[in-house]
């Protein structure tokens, strides 16, 4: 029997600094996505787009917005992973949140920070990469600027999917596609990545470009600019073929990260 994953992407223009109109959209987008799925994936800061306004905006880790992931997780009978602004313990956090169909819930927060949005001004930055199993299936969840840094994704710990959330803007589009690319391959991976479209707040203009690579960089999904839904379907087989025939992995260079 296949080993397979069912990961729905979800890419949309977002509300600005306005988390209820958000929570409340984004629940009817999951209400129109009909397919059956394993994971939905929504963008960074789903709830209220790349803001640094934390001290207005952000949430206990136990507030409405997790509350409402939870929700959307048992009523669809999936998990739901994407980004929220958090405070804790007189800190602010760009917290991923991982929720399970069950209500538990794994959590990550972004290790680098945005600094040419002095986001490092803003949020502390993670500390703990972050392997959710599910299904059968290793999962690492990482946060946008993230992508920018291999070593940080480096597959030492055999995942098989590699998801990242963004605010990425259109200015720097070329680089979001070629190093989700590039991160698929080196890793052996699925990767995925969950952009917005629109503007914000600041005026960025964001033009998506949501899509899934598989383990040898290609394109599996959809790559477009305006809002829009896909379910794909991931094979554990295509993942553990090409390793065994290519086995890179078992080359990587060995080192400790400090």
């Amino acid at each position: 029997m296949k080993e397979l994953f069912k990961i729905t992407i979800i890419q949309s223009e977002l509300h600005w600094e306005n988390a209820e109109a958000n929570r409340k959209m984004f629940s009817e987008k999951i209400q129109n996505t009909k397919d059956k799925t394993d994971l939905i994936v929504l963008p960074e800061m789903f709830t209220t787009g790349f803001s640094m306004n934390a001290e207005k905006l952000a949430e206990a880790n136990d507030g409405k917005t997790l509350y409402w992931m939870i929700s959307e997780a048992q009523k669809n009978n999936c998990a739901i992973t994407g980004s929220v602004i958090i405070t804790e313990n007189n800190q602010f956090y760009n917290r991923l949140f991982f929720v399970f169909p069950d209500g538990s819930y794994k959590k990550y927060d972004k290790k680098h920070t945005f600094t040419l949005a002095k986001e490092n001004e803003t949020y502390s930055a993670g500390t703990e990469l972050l392997i959710v199993h599910y299904k059968g299936w290793k999962i690492c969840p990482l946060v946008c600027y993230d992508l920018r840094f291999p070593v940080w994704a480096r597959n030492t710990e055999e995942y098989d999917i590699l998801i990242y959330v963004a605010n990425w803007p259109k200015v720097r589009t070329l680089a979001w596609d070629t190093l989700l690319r590039a991160r698929a391959i080196e890793n052996l991976a699925y990767c995925i990545g969950v952009n917005r479209v629109g503007f914000d707040g600041n005026d960025h203009e964001y033009i998506g470009h949501s899509t899934i690579y598989d383990v040898l960089g290609k394109q599996i999904s959809t790559s477009v600019s305006g809002e829009f839904s896909e379910n794909i379907t991931l094979e554990k087989e295509h993942i553990n073929t090409n390793r065994k025939h290519l086995q890179f992995l078992n080359d990587r260079d060995h080192f400790t990260l400090k």
